[in-house]
């Protein structure tokens, strides 16, 4: 058996990219650095993630997760070559209205959170410039934030909780709904840490309230 055979097995043959054609545009992401990718996977659960971190432990090859690939720091982009989990089909959303936080899939895109939660009158506060096609993860492997960090405090203190799977191939969670939990705050390690700690399949975030009104008011001097 082999690494492509192995992964074909677990996720199937249209989740496991091998043609160099189809993973050559994994191997760089909005910047202009480019690494060399061994083969994609396109896992859907934690579970599937779990078993791939399972099988590229056996096999020795490093791992590189992925987001949308918005980012300009190479926190993508293989230094060699790699086994890239692309997280983009982890899209669940779970709100809770009453406590005002969700529990997002590391693939849901930034604003469409935030478009998933108006009808509750919530929003998620972080805004990168990307934020209608970067994701959850990404916000998260990179504290990726926009002007509303200003006002609302930086990605950090709007993620409460992270679902996290180890090097090991263990699924953990990091965090809860307290926003000062006691003691170490791994949650706050994690939050910024470009994949180098886990992969991130999904978060607890806070979700702010949105103003009742908005109104444009232009001045003449």
């Amino acid at each position: 058996m082999t690494l492509v055979g192995e992964l074909q097995d677990l996720l199937g043959e249209d989740r496991v990219l091998a043609d160099p054609l189809r993973t050559h545009v994994y191997g760089k992401d909005a910047g202009i650095r480019r690494g060399e990718v061994a083969v994609v996977v396109l896992p859907a659960t934690a579970a599937e993630v779990v078993g791939i971190v399972e099988i590229a432990t056996r096999y020795g090859i490093p791992i590189v997760p992925r987001g949308a690939g918005t980012g300009l720091a190479g926190g993508t982009v293989p230094t060699s070559p790699s086994l890239v989990v692309s997280l983009t089909r982890l899209t669940g959303i779970a709100v809770d209205a009453e406590s005002q936080t969700a529990w997002v899939g590391a693939g849901v895109l930034n604003l469409d959170l935030s478009n998933h939660t108006a009808a509750h009158g919530l929003h998620f506060a972080p805004d990168p410039s990307s934020q209608a096609a970067c994701t959850i993860g990404g916000n998260v492997a990179n504290n990726s934030g926009g002007p509303h960090c200003l006002a609302e405090g930086t990605t950090v203190n709007h993620v409460l909780a992270v679902e996290l799977v180890t090097a090991g191939g263990e699924l953990i969670v990091l965090g809860g709904e307290s926003p000062d939990p006691i003691g170490l705050d791994l949650r706050g390690i994690v939050v910024g840490s470009e994949g180098t700690l886990g992969i991130v399949t999904r978060a607890l975030v806070k979700l702010t309230p949105n103003p009742p009104a908005v109104r444009t008011l232009s001045l003449i001097h």
